[in-house]
């Protein structure tokens, strides 16, 4: 099985004679289509969190199921199904309180070898994926059936992307047909908080960056006014008619600058989603006197606290509708061979979202 394996942090190094493990009895064995290519990705790659080598890394991922574990009956081989990171047991404390994304269980195959090179060396599949490679192993949770109609590439973008950015406003926040955006930072996760914020209904939603570019983009998902970080507070006072505050702000980068910014335009009872994950020991100062005093709240959303069984079908509804835009996501194709230059197109800020598929021929630009 071929597989971009990182054998010390940097690129990837594509090889030929990757070793899936054995199916255990929940497992579901895919055959990888496509895995489009997360920040996230990027900085685990390089070692900015830290982590296990070798790995492979990839967490956005859509293919045909190849065989199933004598324990899994929600899909059957010849499946085509979106392949996320979120791994629940649907039991523990956190998955009953609707948490799944902090699932607390531990799998029969915690500690099981689920990859290995043909020396017999143990290769992590990342994020419980691994699926910049031919083939994974994954929990039977992890997976979600799709239409047969739909695009390799566009699913891809559903098991992380998507659902981080419009999960934080629709399953994390309180935002509602009353509500005032701020999303800062309109990359992909961006993006889909923008798509969200109007899909729920929210009066005025203003997308936040410095290049100008990815504001008009911004437009054409759903925002009703664009601003950079210089005229944020005017832009806001004209979408609310003159208040340059908002009842919501969501933070999708991971820049304590952005975080200070976004405090700044959050108004009495606001509440500041924070998406975008920073690194580690990123630390800021603020007076909780302001918070406790304005009845603010500051909240987290990992993975736009999704379920994905419920979410990721809801998701296929609103694009099938014309209501969510997931072709526009997909900047570009690339193959496997090619996935460094894919990544340092995306790291560089140049894209929405670049996608490695595994077919040559279906390799190209999107249009």
């Amino acid at each position: 099985m071929r597989a971009a394996v990182c054998r010390e942090f940097g690129k990837p190094l594509v090889i030929e004679d990757l070793i899936l493990g054995d199916l255990s009895p929940t497992d579901v064995h895919v055959d990888i289509a496509a895995c489009a290519i997360c920040h996230s990705d990027i900085h685990f790659a390089e070692g900015a969190w830290g982590g296990t080598l070798p790995a492979v890394y990839g967490h956005e991922a859509a293919g045909t199921v190849l065989a199933v574990g004598a324990d899994v009956s929600s899909v059957a081989p010849g499946d085509r199904v979106v392949v996320t990171l979120i791994r629940s047991c649907g039991q523990c404390d956190q998955c009953l309180r609707g948490n799944e994304v902090f699932c607390s269980a531990e799998f029969a195959t915690d500690g099981a070898s689920r990859l290995a090179d043909a020396s017999g060396t143990d290769v992590l599949a990342a994020m419980q994926c691994g699926a910049f490679a031919e083939e994974a192993l994954v929990d039977h949770s992890q997976v979600v059936a799709i239409p047969d109609d739909m695009s390799w590439a566009v699913a891809s973008t559903l098991a992380c992307g998507v659902i981080t950015g419009v999960g934080a406003v629709t399953n994390t926040s309180s935002v509602d047909t009353n509500s005032t955006v701020v999303v800062i930072g309109a990359g992909g996760v961006g993006l889909n908080t923008v798509q969200g914020a109007a899909i729920a209904g929210a009066k005025a939603v203003v997308a936040v960056d410095l290049a100008q570019p990815k504001l008009a983009i911004a437009r054409s998902f759903g925002a009703t006014h664009v601003a950079t970080p210089d005229d944020a507070a005017a832009v806001l006072a004209e979408a609310t008619g003159g208040t340059p505050k908002a009842s919501h702000v969501f933070i999708t980068v991971g820049a304590k600058p952005a975080i200070l910014a976004g405090l700044e335009l959050l108004d009495i009872g606001g509440e500041l989603v924070i998406v975008g994950m920073p690194a580690l020991n990123n630390e800021i100062e603020i007076d909780p006197v302001n918070i406790a005093a304005y009845g603010q709240r500051i909240i987290g959303s990992k993975m736009g606290t999704a379920q994905v069984q419920r979410d990721i079908p809801q998701l296929i509804e609103w694009y099938q509708q014309g209501r969510l835009k997931l072709d526009e996501l997909v900047s570009a194709t690339y193959e496997l061979d090619d996935i460094n230059a894919a990544i340092e197109a995306v790291a560089d800020g140049s894209v929405i979202r670049n996608v490695i598929v595994m077919d040559a021929s279906a390799a190209g630009t999107q249009t």
